[in-house]
């Protein structure tokens, strides 16, 4: 069976640090595999072969992280040289070390999130790819600003690291729910390695904060939505937009904005939009009424085969051409609610909270409207949706309609 020592290869210029390596023994053959772990000489202890540790010294920190390093190192060394003898086949020195290189390629988190997200690509999940991205670049800015290497191994992903990940976007200013978005996706990203059997569960997500604090509220009085349906905009054309797309979301029960941009001209058939949410995949009937087919005839040219005017030229890229659109609607919702002196500041969303709280304000039962359009979760959502009679929300939404 291989056997494996640390050992440590002094620099040739005084003063200078030297390099920790892996010496691997197999059947008479040896292989020397090096690490980018560095020390000086004093801080090695030849006969022990262990890194000496100091307390009064200011490189404690640095030492304890290498020493730990090594563990991880000879655990996984260990686990390779396992594997090959229960394999029963012969194996090298040569193989012990390819297999330790490529596990330290294949499984760096970072190399490991990239394999998700562009199978969440291959599979469609455009939105959860974008997610995944999203919490990938962040976790990477934190290895490079804390210059640490440029991935780190699934496996040596700890509740320290974490802990320290959270304390610095904390240090800029990332809100408590947004933490919770890359911690949880990251967390996600973890537990599909040990479903894998690619590593063991160490709950490196213990000490930190994956819940979801309440927002402040985002809901509008229904007073104030019939003032924004009511405003005269039609001498600038941009606001015009913005507003018709955002009462569009709410006349259609809060649908978001990309349900909206993705809405087929198919989809609209004996008056009634059928489709199913890109985010849970459940499918929603609403009835179409005169007010909606009054802002879709304000917008005739459309070429495109979607049915409202966000996207409105066959492109190659539909997504980027709908985030684009979301972006000008959005800035343009800001202006109308700096012109009307409202608090909240219009965005889309508040489209789909407003028409949940009108909903709620109206009497109707929770069991029927959603609260995680404002709530904890959404599996209540999930829920309603897939056991309420579609005509029972049509009542609703008419009761809401007939209120601006």
């Amino acid at each position: 069976m291989a056997s494996i020592k640390v050992k440590f290869s002094p620099s040739d210029i005084a003063d200078r640090e030297g390099t920790i390596y892996y010496g691997i023994r197999q059947e008479s053959k040896q292989r020397r595999l090096a690490t980018h772990y560095h020390i000086y000489a004093s801080e090695w202890n030849d006969s022990r072969g262990v890194v000496v540790l100091n307390p009064a010294s200011e490189r404690q920190s640095h030492l304890l992280a290498i020493r730990e390093r090594i563990g991880k190192d000879m655990e996984r060394l260990n686990r390779i040289i396992q594997k090959f003898e229960m394999q029963g086949l012969p194996y090298s020195a040569d193989d012990i070390v390819d297999e330790f290189k490529r596990h330290a390629t294949e499984y760096g988190l970072l190399n490991f999130m990239d394999g998700l997200i562009k199978k969440l690509k291959r599979n469609g999940k455009l939105r959860t790819s974008e997610t995944y991205t999203a919490a990938r670049n962040s976790f990477r800015r934190f290895l490079c600003e804390g210059h640490k290497p440029n991935d780190i191994l699934l496996d040596c992903l700890n509740s320290e690291i974490m802990e320290e990940y959270e304390a610095w976007l904390r240090q800029r200013g990332v809100s408590p729910n947004t933490i919770s978005f890359y911690t949880r996706i990251l967390r996600a990203v973890y537990n599909r390695a040990v479903e894998n059997e690619i590593i063991e569960n160490r709950y490196p997500f213990k000490h930190v904060y994956t819940g979801i604090e309440k927002t402040v509220k985002r809901a509008l009085p229904l007073s104030v939505i019939k003032a924004i349906k009511e405003l005269d905009l039609s001498m600038n054309p941009s606001h015009d937009f913005a507003r018709d797309m955002f009462i569009m979301s709410f006349m259609l029960r809060g649908m978001s904005f990309i349900d909206m941009a993705f809405l087929r001209k198919s989809d609209l058939s004996n008056g009634y939009i059928t489709y199913r949410r890109r985010k849970t995949g459940q499918q929603l009937i609403i009835r179409w009424t005169q007010d909606m087919q009054m802002i879709l005839d304000k917008y005739p040219m459309n070429r495109t085969e979607y049915l409202l005017p966000i996207i409105r030229d066959n492109v190659a890229d539909e997504r980027n051409s709908y985030r684009n659109a979301g972006y000008n609607i959005n800035y343009n919702l800001k202006r109308i609610s700096q012109k009307l002196g409202v608090s909240i500041p219009l965005t889309l969303y508040v489209a789909r909270h407003s028409w949940a709280s009108a909903a709620k304000s109206k009497g109707v039962p929770l069991s029927i409207i959603s609260e995680g359009l404002g709530h904890d979760s959404e599996m209540t959502t999930r829920i309603y949706l897939t056991s309420l009679d579609t005509s029972v929300v049509d009542e609703v939404n008419s009761l809401i309609l007939g209120s601006i």
